[in-house]
C-alpha cells in the first residue's frame, strides 16, 4: 500500500502550489477590485482625485504589463532562476508591492503597482509549469483534473478577495484594503516556504543548469543585478515623476502602447511567416492562430470592463442598499469567479455530451458564441442604461445578468483559446505562440482601459443618454466580431486542417 501523502488523489506538492496561487489571486483581485474607485476617488475622502480617463488608463497599464512580464518572467525561470525560485522571489516582490500600496502617499502606491506586475510576471507562468511537472507524460487525465483543481484555487482567492479588501477598502480606509491584499500574499509566501519540500525537484534548477560551474553562476549572479538595476530605474522614474521633476500624462503612454503592442504582434507574425521555416500546413495552421488572436483581444477588451467601467458602475448608478447597509460596490467582483465555479462543471459535461454525439462545436465556432455572450451582456447594460435616465440608481441584477453572460462568454473563449494555440502551433514554436496568446490578452486588457476612460462621470451627468450611447457602441462592436468569427467559421476550420 501506497503510504505517501496526497491531496484529493493527488501528488502532494499539488496543495503547495493550489494555496500559494489561493493567496496570490487573493491579493490580486482584492487590490483590483479596489484600485479604479481608489484612484478617481477624491482626495479629501482618500483616494486620487483622478479624472476617469486618467484612472482608467493606468488600471489598463497594470493589467496590461501583468501579462506581458509574464513572457520574460518564464524566460528568466528557465534560464537562470528555476521555476521553484521564480515563484518564491514572485510571491515575495509581489507581497512588498501590496504593502508598499498600503503606505497613503502617491510614491509607494506606484512603487506598489510596479513590484506587483513584476512579481506576478514571475510568479504566475511558472508556477502553472510546475503543476504540470508533478505529472508523468503517460498521465495525461491526472494531469488535466490537476489543473482543474489548481485553477479551483485561483477562483476560490478570486471570489473571498473582494468581499475582505472591498469591505475594508471602502468601508473604512483604502490602503487598509491595499494590507489585506498584502497579509494574503505574504500567508501564502509562507506556506509555499514551509511546504516547498512537497516539490521535490522539480523546477528546483534551470535546465542545464550546473552548480559546479563557476561561469554559469557568475554570470546568473550578473542577471540577479541587471534586474535589481532595472528595478531601481523604474522605481527612480516613479519619484521623478511624483516630485514634478517628469511629467508622464498617462493617457499618452496608454495610447502609445496601443500602438507598440499592436505593432510588435504584427512584426512578431510576419517574422514568423518570413523566416519560421514554416511549411504549407503550418502556414495556414499559424494564420488560423493570428485570426484567433484578433478575436482574443477583441473580446478581452470588453470582458476586462469589470474591473474598470463596470466596477465604476456598481460604484455610481447601482442601488447596493441591504436594508440600511450599502454593500461596498466592490463585492460585485466576486460575481464572475463564483459563476466559473458554477458553469465550469456544466462546460465540461456539455462538451462531453456533444462529443459523444460528434456535435462538438469548432475551434472558431466557440470563439464567435464567446464574443456573441459577451456582447449580450454589455447589451443588457443598455437596457439599464436607459433605466438610469428616469431613476438614480439601477438594481445591482443587472449587473450580475451582464457577469452571467460575460462568464458563459469566457468558458467559450478562454480555455478553448489555450488549447487551440496549443495544438496548432508547430511543436518548436508552442512557447513563441502561447507568448503571442498572452500578449493578445495583454493588448485587450489595454484597451478595455481605454475604453473605459470614455466613462467620464461629468459627461454623463451633463447628457445622460451618453452612457447608454457608449455601451450601445461596445455592444455593435463585439456582437458585430462575433457574427464576423461565425461568418469566417468555414475558412478559419478549413486553416486549422486536422484541429478541432
Amino acid at each position: 500500500m501506497n503510504s505517501e501523502k496526497t491531496f484529493f488523489g493527488h501528488p502532494r506538492g499539488l496543495a503547495t502550489l493550489f494555496f500559494t496561487e489561493f493567496w496570490e489571486r487573493f491579493s490580486y483581485y482584492g487590490m483590483r477590485a479596489l484600485l479604479v474607485l481608489f484612484l478617481v476617488d477624491s482626495i479629501e475622502t482618500g483616494g486620487f482625485g483622478l479624472d476617469d480617463k486618467s484612472a482608467n488608463a493606468i488600471y489598463g497599464l497594470y493589467t496590461m504589463f501583468v501579462y506581458l512580464l509574464a513572457l520574460p518572467g518564464g524566460w528568466l525561470a528557465d534560464r537562470f532562476f528555476g521555476l521553484q525560485k521564480a515563484v518564491w522571489y514572485g510571491g515575495i516582490i509581489i507581497a512588498c508591492g501590496h504593502f508598499s500600496m498600503a503606505i497613503p502617499t502617491e510614491e509607494f502606491f506606484f512603487i506598489g503597482l510596479i513590484l506587483i506586475v513584476i512579481g506576478t510576471g514571475l510568479l504566475k507562468p511558472n508556477i502553472s509549469s510546475i503543476v504540470g511537472g508533478l505529472y508523468k507524460d503517460d498521465e495525461p487525465a491526472r494531469r488535466d483534473a490537476g489543473f482543474s483543481i489548481f485553477y479551483m484555487g485561483i477562483n476560490l482567492g478570486a471570489v473571498i478577495a473582494p468581499l475582505i479588501t472591498g469591505y475594508l477598502g471602502e468601508s473604512i480606509n483604502w490602503h487598509l484594503g491595499f494590507a489585506a491584499a498584502g497579509v494574503g500574499m505574504l500567508l501564502g509566501v509562507i506556506q509555499y516556504r514551509v511546504s516547498s519540500k512537497s516539490l521535490g525537484s522539480i523546477g528546483a534548477q534551470p535546465e542545464g543548469f550546473d552548480p559546479a560551474n563557476e561561469q554559469q553562476i557568475g554570470f546568473r549572479k550578473k542577471v540577479k543585478l541587471g534586474l535589481f538595476g532595472f528595478l531601481a530605474l523604474l522605481i527612480l522614474l516613479v519619484l521623478l515623476t511624483t516630485f514634478g521633476f517628469l511629467n508622464i500624462d498617462v493617457v499618452s503612454v496608454a495610447n502609445v502602447a496601443f500602438y507598440v503592442v499592436a505593432a510588435v504582434l504584427v512584426l512578431f507574425f510576419a517574422a514568423i511567416f518570413l523566416f519560421g521555416g514554416l511549411n504549407k500546413d503550418e502556414k495556414k495552421k499559424i494564420w488560423a492562430i493570428a485570426i484567433l488572436l484578433v478575436f482574443s483581444a477583441i473580446f478581452w477588451s470588453g470582458f476586462e470592463q469589470a474591473g474598470s467601467s463596470l466596477n465604476l458602475f456598481a460604484e455610481r448608478y447601482t442601488d447596493r442598499f441591504i436594508g440600511s447597509w450599502e454593500m461596498p460596490a466592490s463585492f460585485l467582483q466576486s460575481i464572475n469567479p463564483t459563476f466559473i465555479i458554477i458553469l465550469s462543471p456544466v462546460f465540461g459535461w456539455f462538451w462531453i455530451q456533444l462529443a459523444k454525439r460528434n456535435l462538438n462545436p469548432s475551434i472558431p465556432l466557440k470563439f464567435a458564441f464567446g464574443l456573441i455572450f459577451l456582447g449580450l451582456g454589455f447589451a443588457t447594460m443598455i437596457i439599464a442604461s436607459y433605466m438610469l435616465i428616469s431613476a438614480d440608481k439601477v438594481l445591482p441584477t443587472w449587473l450580475l445578468i451582464t457577469y452571467f453572460l460575460h462568464t458563459t462568454g469566457e468558458l467559450f473563449l478562454s480555455p478553448v483559446g489555450l488549447s487551440a494555440v496549443t495544438k496548432l502551433a508547430p511543436k518548436r514554436l508552442v512557447g513563441q505562440m502561447m507568448g503571442a496568446w498572452f500578449m493578445s490578452v495583454a493588448f485587450g486588457n489595454l484597451i478595455a482601459g481605454l475604453v473605459a476612460g470614455e466613462f467620464d462621470k461629468n459627461a454623463i451627468a451633463e447628457n445622460p443618454s451618453l452612457l447608454p450611447e457608449i455601451f450601445q457602441f461596445i455592444t455593435i462592436f463585439i456582437v458585430g466580431a462575433g457574427i464576423i468569427a461565425l461568418i469566417f467559421t468555414p475558412l478559419i476550420r478549413k486553416l486549422t486542417g486536422n484541429v478541432h
